[in-house]
């Protein structure tokens, strides 16, 4: 284990990445609920899906362990799930297997773009202190997904407001398990959130809202190349590609800038090891995920935790993707962990993430207002893509009117172009 995840020379041990893995997967096993949800609207199976979540997770989880040797998860990711259900299925009226002819092919494009390093450059591309601000945002946005899962912060006359029974039920829970993980970060112990998410759900038992679903369960067979390939040369065909395309790009590419660098990861001239392996994890699970029967698997945000707890190899990513196939047969275990247990770790992951922000160049508005915009943008719009688009406009167009045209590279100018062609589509079609 020492001579193939290297763990001397990342200063980390086999205790710390097995605790950073379960830290990582407790609070992202929340998908294995929600995304059969989401997209068990559109007609799909809920079991059926359940599965074909479960092994796509595991499938891209180990890719990314064994290939790339980071500490990062994948799994179908929240957004483009509703996408695929609300606006391709239920809005335009399209079945769900056209729209998981879409997400293959997506992912197939993947493969290609990986191969010929196109990913990599559009990652290499991003201004220094964009990719700053990405693991700010990402901090922020994390913690902000950690309030509303606790009930926390709900919808309001202000669009979101605090909920006035804060102090009861789902809120109060997570309050005080981020009172209890707090004092445990404090006091550094390790393992304080996988501590505190435990605690949390024990704590949870008698108020009733942590509750044992029981039972066995056995899984059954995902889907199996559920397409439909009638409709695959028509305009809308193309745009609901590309727009699954694009976001899963930016999220992944978002998500992978944010948590390598508080892993300290980033290396001087600005890359992160091994990111065509780990390009290539989120193009294969895509692949695999829509010949199973689930969204596009992408490499999710939640991965921060188990940075936070230490996880710096691949070892993390390894224990994440044996936990998902083992969630196959333990569904109502993991089942049984509420929310509210682990929001807290969400929470307390933006303290941590929110750092680099004192590293931005904040006197220079070239490069103070586009890393802002990537910061806000990120929360407000609830999605790493839209982040970093609009950072990347708003530094292309403050850099041209500044006369400092030599801070914008080619690739950078080719990824202000990819934006523009975006925000067009959504706009005007």
């Amino acid at each position: 284990m020492e001579k193939f995840f290297k763990l001397k020379e990342r200063k980390t041990t086999v205790k710390i990445e097995v605790m950073a893995g379960i830290t990582t997967f407790l609070t992202m096993a929340y998908i294995l609920a929600v995304n059969p949800g989401i997209l068990s609207d559109t007609g799909m199976q809920f079991s059926k899906v359940f599965s074909a979540t479960a092994i796509s997770s595991a499938i891209a989880t180990l890719i990314m362990a064994l290939m790339a040797n980071l500490p990062f998860a994948l799994a179908p990711g929240m957004g483009l799930n509703a996408f695929m259900a609300y606006t391709v299925v239920l809005g335009m009226g399209y079945s769900w297997q056209f729209a998981l002819t879409a997400v293959f092919v997506e992912g197939i494009i993947f493969i290609i773009l990986t191969f010929v390093n196109v990913r990599e450059a559009i990652i290499n591309s991003i201004p220094d202190n964009i990719k700053k601000a990405i693991g700010v945002g990402i901090g922020l946005f994390i913690a902000f997904i950690g309030l509303q899962n606790a009930g926390i912060i709900v919808d309001g006359a202000t669009l979101v407001s605090l909920n006035p029974t804060w102090l009861k039920g789902d809120a109060g829970l997570a309050l005080l398990g981020l009172l209890i993980t707090g004092v445990l970060l404090a006091f550094k112990v390790q393992g304080a959130l996988l501590i505190g998410i435990i605690a949390t759900t024990i704590i949870g038992i008698p108020f009733g809202i942590t509750k044992y679903a029981g039972g066995s369960y056995v899984p059954p067979a995902p889907y199996f190349f559920p397409f439909e390939w009638s409709q695959v040369f028509t305009v809308d065909f193309v745009i609901i590609m590309f727009t699954f395309l694009f976001v899963d790009m930016f999220d992944t590419v978002g998500t992978l800038i944010g948590c390598a660098t508080k892993a300290d990861m980033i290396k001087p001239d600005g890359t992160i090891p091994n990111v065509k392996e780990a390009l290539f994890a989120d193009s294969v699970g895509t692949t695999v995920g829509a010949v199973l029967g689930t969204s596009t698997v992408t490499t999710f945000v939640e991965s921060s935790a188990g940075v936070v707890e230490g996880g710096r190899t691949g070892l993390t990513a390894l224990v994440v993707a044996i936990l998902f196939l083992l969630s196959l047969f333990l569904e109502p275990l993991f089942g049984s962990i509420p929310s509210a247990a682990t929001a807290p770790a969400l929470i307390l992951v933006g303290v941590f993430m929110i750092t680099p922000v004192t590293k931005i160049e904040w006197e220079d508005m070239t490069e103070a207002i586009p890393a802002f915009l990537t910061i806000i943008f990120m929360v407000v719009a609830y999605s790493i893509a839209d982040g970093i688009m609009f950072g990347i406009l708003s530094y292309v167009v403050l850099k041209l009117f500044s006369k400092k045209l030599k801070d914008i590279t080619p690739m950078t100018w080719v990824l202000f172009a990819l934006f523009v062609l975006k925000a067009i589509i959504s706009n005007f079609t």
